[in-house]
């Protein structure tokens, strides 16, 4: 188990918030993050009391704030999540596919967060269906898990699309699996120029129904020619888009993307020290062979460059495309199966437990119900209430 950092997120918000609040105007969403984020674990948020029924030690507890931007509440909804994905791995070869916004977008960004992410993880998960039912590539109905990132590793606005993908998918009259050939998806140019023109289309799209928010640094975009210049450099820009190599091991497939999933913008962990208003905190990078190096930030600032990455209220950050929607996932990977002839005795169970505490025993093998000093058993004693109601966006 990690020792607990000296230095937390939370604390940096609690000793710089006010200084914050003088600076930058402060949404009502980042507002209740930042809250959330400092109440996190203390009694704030209520609890409860444990007594050993052998030693008579006493331990308290307090609850988590559950904010997806929590650099504390991560850990379990990640594992959760790891548990009930498992189940959908098929036995075939997975890409890991990246979508990345140039950098010229960032200014649109700011003022147009959930329009522009939405058209950012559409276009992503439309490239790769697009192009899997091409006649010269795929010929087949593929789909992907697609994450989004907004960060880079030093906190700069950095939207881009992680998303996982099988090595092939149903054909068309889904009467067959087809499989892509070993160890290579697509022509990462291919994919880099759909994503280009389909994101580009819906720009347009949008500016076209006066739905972008065109002030400050880019009213200038008001005016049509303007506009239309800006499209025409990033017509002319080649996008990133890069496959990483399939995955050795399919157990790992859910494993490794849970990496992405409940990932925030930067963890307790990199934060080495506050000292003298400057935050310091670690970062990879990745023009200099993925170097490990330290960055100096004052707090004020860290804690700006942390809320550019606070998602829209109620945003949808994991989503699911083409074999792999929502709606149609459970028959197709039934489906899909069948094809593979994977026998029914040979896809796992899925796994359920009757409390949190059955849960973390399984898992981790670690078991909240026995005393720290003498093994025995912790019984709760009595509830802490909470000082204010709670509820995480």
């Amino acid at each position: 188990m990690k020792r607990k950092p000296d230095v937390e997120a939370a604390d940096i918000f609690k000793q710089y918030y006010d200084e914050y609040k003088t600076n930058y105007n402060v949404p009502h969403h980042s507002e209740k993050v930042i809250q959330d984020i400092i109440s996190c674990r203390t009694a704030e948020l209520g609890g409860h009391v444990e007594v050993c029924e052998d030693c008579g030690h006493t331990q308290i507890s307090y609850n988590s704030c559950r904010n997806r931007h929590c650099p504390k509440c991560q850990f379990v909804k990640k594992e959760t999540w790891v548990l009930d994905k498992s189940k959908d791995v098929l036995p075939v070869e997975y890409f890991h596919v990246v979508f990345t916004l140039p950098a010229t977008l960032n200014l649109f960004l700011y003022e147009n967060k959930k329009k522009l992410y939405s058209l950012l993880m559409k276009c992503a998960g439309k490239t790769i269906t697009e192009l899997g039912k091409e006649p010269r590539l795929l010929r087949c109905r593929t789909g992907a898990l697609c994450v989004l990132h907004t960060w880079g590793q030093k906190l700069e606005l950095h939207p881009h699309v992680h998303a996982i993908v099988p090595g092939g998918g149903l054909s068309i009259d889904k009467e067959s699996w087809i499989s892509c050939k070993k160890g290579y998806f697509l022509p990462v140019k291919v994919l880099s120029k759909r994503f280009r023109r389909l994101f580009l289309d819906g720009l347009k799209r949008l500016y076209r129904e006066k739905q972008l928010y065109l002030e400050g640094a880019r009213e200038e975009c008001k005016k049509w020619e303007v506009f239309q210049k800006v499209l025409d450099d990033l017509y002319g820009t080649e996008w990133v888009v890069y496959a990483k190599k399939p995955f050795k091991n399919v157990d790992t497939v859910i494993r490794y993307l849970s990496r992405y999933t409940h990932r925030i913008a930067i963890s307790n962990y990199r934060i080495l020290k506050l000292e003298n208003d400057l935050v310091f905190f670690t970062y990879r990078d990745y023009k200099d062979k993925n170097r490990k190096k330290v960055m100096r930030l004052h707090a004020v600032e860290f804690m700006r460059r942390f809320l550019l990455h606070v998602l829209p209220f109620r945003f949808v950050k994991i989503r699911y495309v083409g074999l792999l929607s929502n709606r149609t996932r459970e028959e197709n990977i039934r489906l899909c199966r069948e094809l593979l002839g994977i026998k029914p005795e040979d896809i796992p169970p899925k796994v359920e437990y009757s409390d949190f505490a059955e849960f973390l025993l399984d898992a981790f093998g670690f078991d909240v119900r026995k005393c720290p000093h003498c093994n025995g058993t912790l019984v709760l004693k009595h509830e802490i209430p909470a000082h204010r109601f709670v509820r995480a966006p």
